[in-house]
């Protein structure tokens, strides 16, 4: 079946991630089916194919100069519910904050979190929990079902679309009794007296938990943790209590009192910076806004294992010092993490996750993030590839010591490096 591409005559187009920077031009083709991406894949050209879906990774995981991207937006139907199983099954396409929004009748929500990601960039991007099973598109046309526990789902969680094309997910649900979290924000005069508090036994284990620290000004810092609200809990007199389950108007969810807000991907959506489609949620998944502004930006996140705070206090304080050129991202992120990724290339440790947006055109941002790279390699941490564009190659195994088991799987999936990317070429995936 023929592929649609995005303008006529098959040209080519510039393509970048979210952040806009490092754009490449590649023939964008936009199958609507299973059959339309497999016959995508065959016909590709001498410089491969890769999936992507609405561009809201910052790096180039999703470009591929010279060769074809598959934008897999189309293919974005639910094609099962099992609310006693609590398991879904949607297309690569599918937007996580459009399938909080149909499951929430149902009283179920995805475990993944949810946001502007879809669920095959998510689970190319790294996020596993609550996937259950891919259908999996190989460089030959034929597609096959991996399931949690095989190797090649492993390698696919965080696999950057290189290992095949993700044609749909399952993924585990979780039971809500409202469409409502409780939001509740504790202050902290300094990253370590944060730190304390959190790394110490009696730190928040909220499902949704994260820190915003001043990076110019005084240092300060804000927990800010949340939980599902049990109708139980709802204030007297809330409109909720008559419909707990309908989705929050704008008034009703992010002003409600008592600390209310919308569950992931329930908030009206803010649009971030970046070119062909990005999107912002809320807390959950891909949940936007570093600080990014309306120009060209670098987003760096990375992560440090437990037992290592005083390299993240380190890191922070780098961060923060007066003449750091990401003083301009005016903010930087820190979230607690409870369990490691399992995949090769996956980007979860057991520890902290920490992450910014600084404008791209900052004087001295590439050396000093090269610096930070240095730092985070020697923490036994890594940078989310993700979101990167500018790793430098000599510390990928650093960072991923499990990279040549993912080359491997990858050449005896794909012998002919059908799948390739600006990011694969760059950092030598494809070996």
């Amino acid at each position: 079946m023929a592929v649609e591409p995005l303008v006529l005559d098959d040209d080519f187009v510039p393509l970048t991630g979210a952040g806009r920077t490092a754009p490449s031009l590649a023939l964008l083709a936009r199958p609507r089916s299973a059959a339309e991406v497999a016959g995508a894949v065959l016909g590709r050209g001498p410089r491969g194919a890769v999936a992507r879906g609405r561009g809201r990774s910052c790096g180039d995981a999703a470009q591929n100069a010279g060769g074809t991207v598959l934008d897999l937006t189309g293919l974005d139907r639910i094609r099962g519910l099992d609310a006693a199983a609590g398991l879904v099954v949607c297309e690569a396409g599918a937007e996580l904050g459009f399938l909080a929004r149909a499951l929430l009748p149902y009283g179920l929500q995805p475990r993944t979190g949810a946001g502007g990601w879809t669920a095959g960039g998510a689970v190319a991007s790294g996020y596993g929990a609550g996937v259950e099973a891919l259908e999996l598109l190989g460089a030959d046309g034929e597609s096959r079902t991996v399931r949690r526990g095989d190797p090649v789902f492993e390698a696919t969680v965080g696999g950057l679309g290189l290992t095949g094309v993700v044609l749909s997910v399952t993924l585990a649900l979780r039971p809500v009794e409202t469409a409502f979290l409780r939001e509740r924000t504790a202050r902290f005069r300094d990253a370590d007296a944060l730190l304390a508090h959190w790394a110490g036994p009696d730190a928040p284990r909220e499902p949704y938990a994260r820190a915003r620290f001043e990076l110019a000004g005084r240092g300060r810092a804000v927990l800010t943790t949340a939980a599902p609200v049990p109708y139980a809990e709802l204030p007297r007199g809330h409109r909720a209590r008559r419909a707990p389950l309908a989705p929050p108007s704008f008034l009703s969810g992010l002003r409600s009192p008592g600390g209310l807000r919308p569950l992931p991907g329930l908030a009206p959506r803010a649009r971030v910076a970046g070119s062909y489609g990005s999107g912002a949620g809320g807390y959950g998944l891909g949940a936007g806004g570093y600080g990014s502004g309306p120009g060209a930006f670098v987003r760096y996140r990375c992560a440090v294992p437990g037992g290592r705070e005083e390299a993240l206090r380190g890191l922070l304080a780098l961060l923060a010092h007066r003449r750091s050129p990401v003083r301009a991202a005016r903010h930087a992120r820190v979230e607690r993490v409870y369990a490691a990724g399992a995949g090769p290339l996956a980007f979860p440790v057991r520890g902290w996750s920490l992450g910014f947006d600084v404008p791209a055109g900052v004087p001295g941002l590439g050396r000093f993030l090269d610096g930070l790279d240095e730092r985070v390699a020697a923490a036994g941490g890594r940078v989310h590839l993700a979101e990167d564009a500018r790793l430098r190659p000599a510390l990928l195994p650093v960072m991923y010591p499990r990279l040549d088991a993912f080359r491997g799987l990858r050449a005896a999936l794909d012998p002919r490096s059908a799948f390739r990317s600006d990011l694969s070429r760059r950092l030598g995936l494809q070996k």
